[in-house]
């Protein structure tokens, strides 16, 4: 299994740190924040990962992690041009990924606590075709991608509601999602945002409306380090996470 591990965007609400440095090179206690997903995915036993980033930063990138070998892991990397929706930066995996192959998809700004190896082997084991998100309870459900569930008690996942005024539950879908290479068909579907970027939430719901999204739930903390407030949390949570 394969990992995509995605570190572009322009980081605006972290201005004016981000006008100098990439977002996900930021410092998290003692690492930069880049490190900690590489750290979940080589836990999870997945070596061969490709890093996704913005021609200003991937020289920064390859100075630090080099081809991975000192963090255990075999890096690729690829260069989104513009800042076009994760879906766009996505789409760049394709051919890294083989047919027919599963992998997992990490917001390089998404530090969590839980180990990623139970719901690799849960997606694992679901048919081909199908895509798996994270959720996690949340006091900010406007400032996420929200699940909307059945009424009827089955749990089944309806669709997803991106920062909605008025949320429908308390759960945020994370930045970590599982598909297979099928997913490259489901993002030559979408069409850009009104704000012109391609959303990996429309990706979703298109799996939601054949009823091909599966989820499951983080137990333990989780945090978008995308802001001054929880760059400090994050801070404070993974001090003591790597060495």
């Amino acid at each position: 299994m394969k990992g995509v591990l995605l570190a572009g965007g322009n980081g605006t609400r972290l201005l004016p740190l981000t006008k100098y440095m990439n977002k996900h090179l930021l410092p998290v206690g003692r690492h930069p924040m880049i490190a900690y997903g590489i750290h979940k995915l080589r836990q999870a036993g997945i070596e061969d990962i490709m890093l996704i980033t913005g021609s200003k930063s991937v020289g920064l990138y390859a100075e630090y992690l080099e081809n991975g070998r000192d963090f255990g892991v075999n890096l690729t990397y690829r260069v989104q041009e513009q800042a076009g929706g994760i879906a766009e930066a996505l789409e760049l995996a394709q051919g890294y990924i083989r047919p027919g192959e599963k992998f997992v998809v990490l917001l390089g700004d998404n530090l969590f606590q839980d180990e990623l190896k139970p719901f690799i082997q849960k997606y694992m084991g679901q048919p081909p075709g199908t895509a798996m998100v994270l959720l996690s309870p949340t006091d900010r459900p406007h400032r996420y991608g929200v699940p909307v569930f059945a009424e009827d008690g089955s749990g089944k996942l309806l669709f997803i509601e991106e920062k909605p005024i008025n949320p429908r539950s308390r759960q945020a879908v994370t930045g970590i999602y599982m598909y297979d290479d099928a997913v490259f068909d489901i993002i030559s579907r979408i069409h850009p945002s009104e704000r012109g970027e391609l959303e990996i939430t429309d990706v979703n719901n298109l799996y939601a409306a054949d009823g091909r999204l599966m989820y499951d739930i983080l137990q333990q903390w989780w945090c978008d380090a995308g802001t001054f407030e929880s760059l400090q949390e994050a801070a404070a949570h993974m001090k003591d996470v790597l060495p």
